[in-house]
């Protein structure tokens, strides 16, 4: 259908050669509707990337005034500035935002999705960029603007506002080497729905290859468990398992760092003496004041600024089509 208007009953009507009647009967009492008429409206309803209008009924207007999101997590503060920088700017141009997450699980966004776009919202926002083919084809479809954020993927499906995960990463490991470490090990970004950390990931074997390097690294499954302080230390002690003479940790998240420098504290390892630690996010707790942690800064707020802005003028966002906000990498205490 393009980017003109909301598929309607009627063009999933048209397109299955049936009356709407049909079509709203296969969607509340398929029962009575004949197994060949319904399968065609099936079809019909896949083929266009048909969702029910939840509004109906309700007072009408060309617009809902309401923008959803949907994010890979709500657990942690990951999100947070992104989400106030999204929601502050959606409301001042009066528009509020609906929220649901997904705990990085591709079936879990297709319903998401779907639950969002049966309230007929203004737009969409995902956090992930790595989709199942049911989500692809009903972004493709909308009439509405969908912005992926933070990671900028290769071929966004509309718009794309966020950074290069990839780049930073190896920005952070050339860093390192560059300090003269010699024994670099990752920890995390190997999970198999952790579409920005197997990029971080990538960005640190990039850069060890290319200064020809051994990376330090370990199992799939193992390395899909990282999420945080507890499997952050737990994973310190793999590191000098796989290789005692470790003298660097790059982490995917500054989470995770923290608990590598915990762990770390637990075994009288000297910071950044015997062992330099880099995480990424750029959260509080790595400021100064706190762990005075070396780490990637994400441009959090601006990202969910930017976000609102391509939502509210969309063509103007599409010219550009990929907004990069970029990162910075701040050298502290850890190395």
């Amino acid at each position: 259908m393009g980017k003109g208007k909301w598929v309607t009953m009627k063009d999933v009507a048209d397109l299955a050669n049936v009356g709407t009647i049909t079509v709203s009967r296969v969607l509340r009492t398929p029962e009575k509707v004949s197994e060949p008429k319904r399968q065609r409206v099936q079809n019909a309803i896949a083929e266009l990337g048909y969702v029910p209008d939840n509004t109906a009924g309700a007072l009408s207007s060309s617009k809902s005034r309401i923008f959803g999101a949907i994010v890979s997590t709500i657990s942690d503060s990951v999100f947070a500035s992104t989400l106030d920088g999204l929601s502050s700017t959606l409301r001042a141009a009066g528009y509020e935002l609906l929220l649901t997450s997904t705990g990085y699980d591709s079936d879990v966004e297709e319903d998401a999705l779907r639950a969002l776009l049966a309230r007929r919202p203004d737009g969409i926002v995902l956090t992930s960029t790595s989709h199942s083919a049911g989500v692809t084809k009903l972004i493709k479809s909308l009439s509405i603007p969908a912005v992926e954020i933070w990671q900028l993927p290769s071929a966004p499906l509309d718009i794309a506002v966020g950074f290069s995960n990839f780049q930073a990463a190896y920005d952070m490991a050339r860093h390192l080497i560059d300090s003269g470490r010699k024994n670099i090990a990752f920890v995390g970004g190997d999970g198999p729905r952790d579409a920005r950390g197997r990029r971080r990931r990538e960005g640190y074997l990039a850069a060890l290859n290319a200064a020809g390097m051994p990376p330090i690294t370990w199992s799939n499954k193992e390395q899909g468990a990282v999420s945080g302080i507890e499997t952050g230390a737990a994973f310190f002690e793999s590191c000098l398992n796989i290789n005692p003479h470790t003298d660097a940790v790059m982490c995917v998240s500054d989470m995770v760092a923290v608990g590598v420098l915990c762990e770390a504290r637990r075994r009288n390892v000297e910071v950044p003496g015997d062992l330099a630690v880099a995480g990424f996010g750029g959260f509080e707790v790595s400021m100064p004041s706190g762990l005075d942690l070396t780490t990637i800064e994400v441009p959090g707020k601006d990202i969910g600024v930017a976000s609102a802005k391509a939502l509210l003028d969309p063509e103007a966002a599409r010219a550009k089509k990929v907004i990069d906000l970029g990162y910075k990498l701040v050298q502290r205490g850890t190395t």
